[in-house]
């Protein structure tokens, strides 16, 4: 009854009118930056900051204002992902995968209405767990050390085949070229530079959205410019602005499951949207996928890293306001902004400020709600964008791509950087090799050599730390049973076609 009494107390300075107001701006605002490639919440948040200090906001107000475009942001990352194959941060990545086809076979207004609800439900969800659980789960995540990580990155690896499609070994190859790409820079133990070629800008590693743009949207860019020379281009109709019940139920338990799985990842100190994204999809992939219509247009891989990445925005803020250690980049930047208030987030944070705390957790309520009734309306607008003709299209969204990529570090090397990813990725088309798999690569493999440098230099160069611990036991059955999943799934069914045949 104490949380629903502080519940209450949260509701009551989440509806006053100055808190709405900014919870719906910073939701409007959010969904606008997501949108728009390469900016993403992180930036976003970071650009409102000098603004709400300068307003003099109170510190609730404040952080109600940047959170609504934390979220927001979420949201406004599948538009262009499901649009325009261009994914708006790193969280959508994923969302490409079977939303871009829904919309080449005239479904984009079905996926944008699927993913709006989806992650209305996984973003719904994460602030109950929050607002339940949240110092339990604090507990929980402090548990994971350096070695731990290390397995949860191989139990996100372990999950590559459910992105190979018909070809694993070209999903292998793919992967390695990501993992090749994480290990440009500066060298984080002898802080020597790795491949760099005496370039000083890549001292510093490749930046993820450079990647993801160029492999997403430069090479889509050259695939339609390649189909209207060839006179293959394909006009696109816009069939329907809704999602269907069937559909919906179709996809619920996808993205009640996806949601659990994104909120517990959220939770993780560092882990972030891409990785609970990407491991929801994989997950739900082996689960329902009987049909291997994954990957083609299937709305549950649309509904399930929708459903998991808004979850782990709001998983993310648990570690943040119970330990003040950031869940995510985004949160990092949020807990600067409360230090620029004099506020220290922490155990004690829950009692000396209440109204802090709970009006946030009370201003995601809304929030959600508020997204929800500002997305599904404008779904037939968004989709009409698909029939903007090519040769205004074409250019459009090469010119997104490009100031997005040249607004996160202002940098012209990057722009040429991103578009010989671009070609490279253009290439890998047309050979039929996975993009997925290069940025699920790219992105775990920092994260994989960092952690198991640490958990090394903690036990004195002793590997047996990396399946010391209860917690990475677990995580390395399961990266196993991961890999042996498929082969266990065609064995039973062989199995029951056998005793069919006997009868």
């Amino acid at each position: 009854m104490d949380v629903l009494a502080q519940l209450a107390h949260g509701f009551e300075v989440a509806l006053t009118p100055l808190n709405l107001f900014l919870a719906f701006s910073g939701a409007f605002l959010g969904t606008l930056i997501g949108a728009l490639p390469g900016i993403g919440p992180v930036n976003g948040v970071a650009i409102l900051i000098p603004i709400a200090y300068a307003l003099k906001l109170p510190p609730e107000s404040a952080l109600i204002l940047l959170a609504g475009v934390y979220y927001g942001a979420e949201y406004g990352g599948r538009i262009s992902s499901i649009l325009l194959n261009v994914p708006g941060d790193a969280g959508a990545v994923i969302t490409t995968l079977d939303g871009y086809p829904m919309a080449q076979k005239g479904r984009a207004g079905e996926a944008l209405a699927l993913s709006a609800i989806s992650s209305f439900i996984g973003g719904t969800l994460a602030v109950i767990g929050l607002t339940l659980f949240a110092p339990y789960l604090a507990e929980w995540a402090i548990k994971f050390g350096p070695a731990e990580y290390f397995a949860l990155m191989v139990f996100a690896f372990s999950t590559l085949a459910s992105l190979a499609g018909k070809n694993p070994v070209k999903a292998l190859i793919a992967s390695v070229f990501g993992l090749m790409l994480a290990t440009v820079g500066i060298d984080p133990g002898s802080g020597v530079p790795r491949f760099t070629f005496g370039e000083m800008k890549l001292y510093d590693g490749v930046d993820f959205l450079v990647v993801a743009i160029g492999l997403f949207a430069i090479s889509e860019v050259l695939t339609l410019m390649e189909h209207s020379f060839m006179g293959t281009a394909q006009r696109i109709k816009v069939q329907t602005a809704m999602v269907s019940l069937k559909t919906f139920m179709a996809s619920l338990w996808s993205i009640l499951r996806s949601s659990l799985i994104g909120f517990f990842i959220g939770v993780l100190p560092g882990a972030g949207a891409s990785i609970a994204s990407a491991v929801a999809y994989t997950t739900e992939k082996r689960l329902v996928d009987r049909e291997g219509t994954f990957g083609s247009g299937d709305p549950r891989g649309v509904a399930a890293p929708e459903a998991a990445n808004n979850a782990a925005s709001g998983g993310a803020m648990v570690p943040m306001l119970t330990l003040g250690v950031p869940g995510s980049g985004t949160t990092a930047v949020l807990l600067g902004a409360l230090m620029m208030f004099n506020v220290t987030p922490g155990p004690l944070i829950f009692e000396q400020r209440p109204e802090i705390v709970w009006g946030l957790i009370a201003s995601m309520y809304i929030g959600n709600v508020m997204l929800l009734v500002l997305n599904l309306p404008l779904v037939g607008w968004f989709a009409r964008i698909l029939t903007i003709p090519r040769w205004f299209l074409v250019p459009a969204i090469a010119a997104l791509s490009f100031v997005g990529v040249y607004a996160v570090n202002n940098s012209a090397f990057d722009l040429l950087f991103m578009t010989g990813i671009g070609v490279v990725g253009y290439l890998m088309r047309k050979a039929g090799f996975p993009l997925a798999p290069v940025i699920l690569g790219l992105v775990l493999g920092r994260l994989m050599e960092v952690n198991l440098r640490r958990a090394l230099a903690i036990s004195g160069g002793d590997w047996s730390i990396l399946y010391a611990s209860t917690l990475s036991k677990t995580l390395w059955a399961l990266a196993i049973l991961s890999l042996l999943f498929p082969y266990l799934v065609s064995l039973l069914g062989s199995r029951r076609r056998g005793l069919t045949l006997d009868e």
